[in-house]
C-alpha cells in the first residue's frame, strides 16, 4: 500500500488510472518465472511475484493485490498442469499478500510461509488505512475511486485469509518437489519481518521489497535496519536478484543499489537541501532508473524524505522495535 504523496490524500483523490496492462510470465531462469508487478501514478501496485517449479508444483513468492495479477498466477499454474503447492510471502504489504485469498480459493491445499508481522499490522497500519479508506469513500462522488478503496477494504478484511500457515521466525530451509529454498528473516527493516528467499541451485534471489525501483518504499521502514538488511544480501551467494518492484538485477545491479541507498540516508541524515538528496539518488542509482521514470522517483522521494528519512524520531525508533 504505497503511501506516496497522491494515493496517501485519499480525501483529495479525484480518480484512479486505468489499470496498467497485465504482462505475460518470463523466464528469469530455468524453472524460475516471473510474473512482473505494475507500478504507475495514481494507481496502486502490484509487487512482483516469483513461481518456482518443482516436482510437486509450483512455490510462488508473493501474490500481488489485483485480482488480474493474481490471476495470472494461477492460470501460469492451470497451463502447466501442476498446483500451487506453497506461497512465501516476503512481507505483509497489500500489493505482496494480496492474492493471498484467491491462491487459497484455486488451491486449497496450499501451504503459506511468513513472518508474523501481519497481525500487528492489522491491528495498527492497516487497521489505521482502512479507517482512511472508508472516510474518503464516505467524502467521494467518484464512483471508480470508490470501487478502488472498497477492493482495498475487501483485501485488509480477508484477515486470516492473508496470513501463513507457518510462520518464519528466522533462517530455515525450506525443500519441495526436489528444489531447495534458503528462507531468511530481517526484523524491522521494510517491515517488522521480511523474508527473502534465495535458491542457491539457480543464484536466484527473491528480494521482496528489501530491493525496490525507482526509490526505497519507506513507508512502514526502519531505514538503519534496511541497510544492515541490505548489508546481508550482499553477503548471499547470488547472481541474479529480483526486487519487489523492478527489473531483474545483476549483482552489479545490486550493489550499485545498496550503495545509492546508504548515500541516501547519510544525506537525509545531514542537513543538506532535499533536493540535493533527491538529485545525489538519481544519480547515484541512473542505471537501474528509467528516464521515463524519473519524475516519479523525484516525487516519491520529495515524500519519502519528509515522512519517512527526516521524520518524528519516535515514529522512526517504533518502526525500528525500539520501544523504549
Amino acid at each position: 500500500m504505497r503511501r506516496f504523496p497522491v494515493m496517501c490524500a485519499l480525501l483529495a483523490l479525484a480518480a484512479l488510472n486505468a489499470l496498467a496492462t497485465s504482462q505475460a510470465a518470463t523466464t528469469v531462469a530455468p524453472g524460475i518465472e516471473l510474473i512482473a508487478g505494475t507500478f504507475v501514478p495514481n494507481h496502486q501496485p502490484d509487487g512482483n511475484s516469483i513461481l518456482f517449479r518443482t516436482t510437486a508444483g509450483f512455490v510462488v513468492v508473493d501474490t500481488g493485490r489485483h485480482a488480474a495479477h493474481t490471476q495470472q498466477i494461477i492460470e501460469l499454474a492451470q497451463q502447466a498442469g501442476q498446483p500451487i503447492a506453497a506461497v512465501i510471502n516476503s512481507h505483509w504489504h497489500l500489493d505482496h499478500v494480496g492474492g493471498n485469498p484467491r491462491v487459497r480459493a484455486a488451491y486449497p491445499h496450499a501451504r503459506f510461509y511468513a513472518s508474523d508481522a501481519l497481525a500487528d499490522a492489522l491491528k495498527g497500519f492497516l487497521a489505521n488505512y482502512r479507517a482512511q479508506l472508508e472516510q474518503a469513500i464516505a467524502q467521494s462522488s467518484d464512483d471508480q475511486a470508490k470501487q478502488a478503496w472498497r477492493d482495498e477494504i475487501a483485501i485488509i478484511d480477508a484477515g486470516a485469509k492473508l496470513a501463513p500457515d507457518e510462520l518464519v521466525r528466522g533462517s530455515r530451509t525450506l525443500t519441495i518437489g526436489g528444489r531447495t529454498l534458503q528462507l531468511h528473516l530481517e526484523k524491522h527493516s521494510v517491515t517488522a519481518g521480511d523474508v527473502w528467499v534465495l535458491d542457491l541451485d539457480a543464484h536466484v534471489l527473491v528480494a521482496g521489497d528489501l530491493v525496490t525501483l525507482p526509490v526505497p518504499f519507506l513507508d512502514t521502514a526502519c531505514p538503519a535496519h534496511w541497510k544492515t538488511a541490505l548489508d546481508d544480501l550482499a553477503h548471499a551467494d547470488f547472481r541474479q536478484l529480483i526486487p519487489g518492484h523492478g527489473a531483474p538485477m545483476s549483482r552489479a545491479d545490486f550493489e550499485t543499489y545498496r550503495k545509492a541507498f546508504g548515500k541516501l540516508l547519510v544525506c537525509a541524515g545531514g542537513k543538506s537541501p532535499k533536493s540535493a538528496c533527491i538529485d545525489g539518488w538519481i544519480g547515484d542509482a541512473s542505471p537501474l532508473i528509467a528516464e521515463t521514470d524519473r519524475a516519479f522517483a523525484k516525487t516519491l522521494l520529495d515524500y519519502y524524505i519528509d515522512n519517512a528519512l527526516r521524520a518524528d524520531p519516535k515514529k522512526t525508533a517504533k518502526l525500528c522495535g525500539e520501544t523504549s
